[in-house]
């Protein structure tokens, strides 16, 4: 794979600012969760928050079973993603291995830290895994084996986005709990909550990970998390959150059966996926099909062009409500007649 140069491409507002029905992100449609939204804005901006995150950690440790020493803050996953490239850089080998389809993150920050692609995980200074993947919503194929290829004597080398975990609609994930202590899993609860706009994540430690822990602390920066940061996490730990997110999955669930089948009326090919999003293909060209998402913008219609992703023709969708999905079946049809679209 050529890591050569790259145009940072993302989903959601752009010059033309918030699209009115925007499919271009995963974000939870149905958020934001009420509650998270209320924490946020009740944040205390005018002070620091605490620079050991002690109240924090111990928080997110105990939500999820383990000691605080195992719980790492970051600015973002995009602020993780580039760290722990640049710690991989450090330590050694240059190298790392990537899902054939994923988040261009990583090969932005493995281009950014000179980490070469290799095919294999144990070959590679660093392995990347997504589950639900990104863009197709996918289970990660070979994950356990690639979590045991990048195992290494002085600290594991994989590092699986959990981004989508909370959004997942049907299945279960790849991983046993022994399997998920050897990989770094990094948590970024925004998308889950229907909060893009507030950037925190955090990263649950493996059990073997040993001084990695204390390097990737030291290439971090003072206050990775703002307040906001800080209630959007502390929120999230909450039992009434987590109940209105797992009530969301059903409607977002009966939401996604007619959003396939509004992509079916329109002649797109979708592939499978567990998640609250998939890729569709459209039939057309590559060049085709990025003149035509400009016209739908126009119209308040943004999707997520796949192309970057290695899929050229297809778009990603996050799944909307129906009043949005009607209104993309509308624009395209209005804006791109069958003739000129499948010529």
């Amino acid at each position: 794979m050529n890591l050569g140069p790259m145009q940072q491409l993302h989903g959601g507002p752009d010059a033309l600012g918030v699209p009115q029905f925007d499919f271009s992100t995963n974000a939870n449609a149905c958020g934001p969760c009420p509650r998270a939204l209320a924490a946020v804005q009740l944040a205390d901006a005018a002070h620091y928050p605490d620079p050991t995150y002690f109240a924090l950690r111990a928080r997110l440790a105990e939500f999820h079973g383990v000691a605080p020493g195992r719980v790492l803050l970051a600015a973002s996953a995009s602020e993780f993603i580039h760290r722990v490239s640049a710690w991989a850089a450090r330590r050694g080998p240059r190298s790392v291995c990537l899902p054939a389809h994923s988040y261009r993150d990583y090969a932005a920050a493995a281009r950014a830290w000179g980490l070469t692609p290799v095919p294999m995980a144990q070959d590679a200074g660093l392995s990347w895994a997504c589950e639900p993947s990104s863009p197709l919503g996918q289970a990660q194929p070979g994950l356990a084996a690639l979590v045991q290829d990048a195992l290494v004597q002085d600290a594991p080398r994989c590092v699986l986005d959990r981004a989508y975990e909370p959004l997942r609609l049907e299945g279960t994930a790849s991983l046993s709990a022994p399997e998920l202590d050897r990989v770094w899993q990094l948590w970024s609860p925004n998308k889950a909550l229907g909060l893009t706009g507030v950037r925190a994540a955090y990263v649950i430690v493996p059990v073997q990970a040993g001084a990695a822990v204390n390097e990737l602390e030291a290439l971090c920066p003072s206050w990775p998390l703002g307040a906001h940061g800080v209630a959007l996490l502390q929120t999230w730990t909450d039992a009434d959150v987590q109940g209105w997110v797992r009530a969301s999955l059903d409607t977002l669930r009966s939401w996604k059966v007619r959003q396939l089948g509004v992509c079916d009326t329109l002649g797109w090919r979708c592939a499978p996926s567990l998640a609250n999003f998939f890729c569709a293909d459209t039939g057309m060209s590559a060049p085709a099909l990025a003149r035509a998402l400009p016209a739908l913008r126009a119209r308040g219609i943004k999707l997520r062009d796949a192309a970057s992703f290695g899929l050229p023709g297809w778009v990603r969708l996050g799944v909307l409500a129906p009043e949005a999905q009607d209104a993309l079946r509308e624009a395209w049809i209005e804006c791109l007649p069958r003739g000129e679209v499948y010529p």
